[in-house]
């Protein structure tokens, strides 16, 4: 094994010139295939509705396996063990839970949004005007996400200790993240989320059987291994032992129903099946897509047993990015310097993927929703709503990097578990209720976006991921009263009631009731989707 004398992996110059070429590379391909498009909206925001299921399986996978999924969970595997594997079975059951309950219904009567589907039935302003906000607050807190796994992996490519650099680090990182957005609209954004699910899917893979191949693809071995090293460096945490993090029942299931719930609400990931032509299509990409992300998702597991076998949980605890590093650290004990600057390299086009399929969805949702549909009432001309849509992308950059900054040092797994128990909170009950509920009124809506929203976020605020202990986001300090770290036992269960209460205390009329039975026969049999999708 090799011995890291210093926190810096590997050669800095081949490791900036990797990186440097996965970005030329893929914003040749972003602006390659965008050229002479974009002029209409359903260009910018659908990609025209141009891409086969197979294609947009790819998509899908490349937008829902994020620095999360890669970073994030074989961190918390090399160093927690059993509960990190908690990310990984969440984000999978989530992903088949969505599939289940929404995917389908809510691409056969959406055109561009979330929001298009709660407002189908309903009062068009109120309901846009939540479901824009909700949208725009479930981007902010992934995006958190991404840009600290962004800053923590290219502070470890280049061996950057200081607080300031990984920050200067994060803007750049922002920055690049709207001249893709920017550029490529979400056909070029689409592209690039393919590239990366192939180069991801197929590097962690190769890193799976290498590992494997060490301990003649004995699993048992592989654990076995990975417990003397940990045990070996003083850590005391037993990596087969359940809830040794989660001990309190109470913060386990919290956790549980953010992970579960938390990706059918995900206006991103459900964006991205307004991208193909018909239902059809649409159901073949979900075929594609859960086998790309079923198979990654073992791949962590022996990924993150791997690093606490071959990196030790001490030494990635200590690296620059601290757990996000577990993945580029195991990659360099394998292969050296070349095979971590190439797994680094997927894992920050992994990031400029997701951050753009964010982007474009969060400025979608404010061009659309707001700007069009609230204060132009449906009758913008659409290069202006576009117009609206890239000078939003901008500001959202702005944002992200500042928030980016703000989350610098958080494990992006656990970050991206409170972007799920938001989404959970404020998304999901509309959505379901939406969909199969017919008295469900536009105050339903209304009173459960918002109260699902204000609720996660408040307990999050107040809770010890944000401040009170040593790994908060603010350590210094401590407003912490809520005792759980995900709010998704409280936020979401609001959600679901205010929904109810709301439906029953103030109904809409009948003509919702016509509209609903409409927006059942499509959502269950895709009649009128496509027309739908004309733009």
């Amino acid at each position: 094994m090799r011995l890291l004398e210093t926190e810096q992996l590997g050669n800095p110059i081949i490791n900036i010139a990797i990186f440097a070429a996965f970005v030329v590379v893929t914003m040749g391909v972003v602006i390659r295939v965008t050229r002479g498009g974009k002029k209409k909206a359903g260009d910018f925001y659908t990609g025209g509705a141009q891409f086969d299921g197979r294609q947009n399986g790819f998509a899908i996978a490349g937008d829902y396996l994020s620095a999360a999924s890669f970073l994030g969970i074989v961190g918390a595997v090399a160093l927690y063990g059993y509960d990190g594997l908690l990310y990984s079975v969440g984000f999978l059951v989530a992903w088949l839970v969505a599939l289940l309950l929404v995917a389908e219904p809510l691409r056969n009567t959406g055109k561009y949004t979330m929001a298009d589907v709660l407002s189908f039935r309903m009062r068009q302003k109120p309901v846009r005007m939540a479901a824009a906000t909700s949208t725009l607050a479930v981007s902010f807190f992934y995006l958190l996400a991404q840009m600290a796994g962004a800053g923590a992996l290219v502070s470890l490519l280049l061996g950057i200790t200081s607080m300031l650099g990984q920050n200067i680090v994060i803007a750049l990182v922002g920055l690049l993240m709207v001249g893709y957005v920017l550029i490529g609209g979400m056909k070029g954004t689409t592209w690039v989320q393919m590239i990366k699910a192939v180069l991801l899917i197929l590097g962690a893979g190769a890193m799976t059987i290498w590992v494997l191949a060490l301990v003649g693809f004995n699993l048992s071995g592989l654990l076995g291994e990975a417990i003397n090293t940990s045990q070996a460096q003083g850590s005391t945490v037993d990596l087969l032992a359940p809830m040794e993090r989660y001990k309190d029942p109470l913060s386990l299931i919290s956790l549980g129903l953010a992970l579960v719930l938390g990706a059918s609400g995900l206006p991103h990931v459900l964006m991205r099946f307004y991208t193909v032509p018909t239902a059809k299509e649409a159901r073949r990409s979900v075929t594609w897509a859960i086998g790309l992300i079923g198979a990654f998702y073992l791949f962590t597991m022996v990924l993150g047993y791997g690093a606490a076998w071959l990196v030790g949980p001490e030494r990635i605890s200590n690296m620059p990015g601290g757990a996000n590093a577990a993945a580029p650290a195991l990659a360099y004990e394998l292969g050296g310097t070349i095979l971590m600057a190439v797994i680094a390299g997927v894992a920050f086009a992994t990031i400029l993927a997701v951050v753009a399929g964010l982007t474009i969805t969060a400025s979608a949702s404010f061009a659309h929703d707001i700007y069009n549909s609230v204060l132009r009432d449906g009758k913008a001309d659409p290069a202006k709503e576009v117009r609206v849509a890239r000078i939003t992308s901008v500001t959202i950059g702005l944002v992200a990097i500042v928030g980016g900054v703000a989350a610098n040092g958080q494990n992006v797994a656990f970050l991206v578990a409170l972007a799920f128990a938001v989404a959970a909170s404020a998304n999901l009950p509309s959505i379901l209720y939406s969909l199969y509920w017919k008295r469900f009124s536009t105050a339903g809506a209304v009173w459960s976006i918002y109260g699902g929203l204000v609720s996660a976020v408040v307990l999050i605020v107040f809770s010890p991921a944000v401040s009170g202990r040593p790994s908060a986001m603010f350590p210094n300090v401590d407003f912490a009263w809520f005792p759980i770290d995900s709010p998704a036992i409280v936020s979401v269960p609001v959600g679901f009631f205010l929904g109810w209460l709301a439906s029953v205390l103030r109904p809409d009329g009948p003509e919702v009731l016509d509209r609903a039975a409409e927006m059942e026969v499509r959502s269950m049999t895709g009649a009128g989707a496509e027309g739908a999708l004309d733009h």
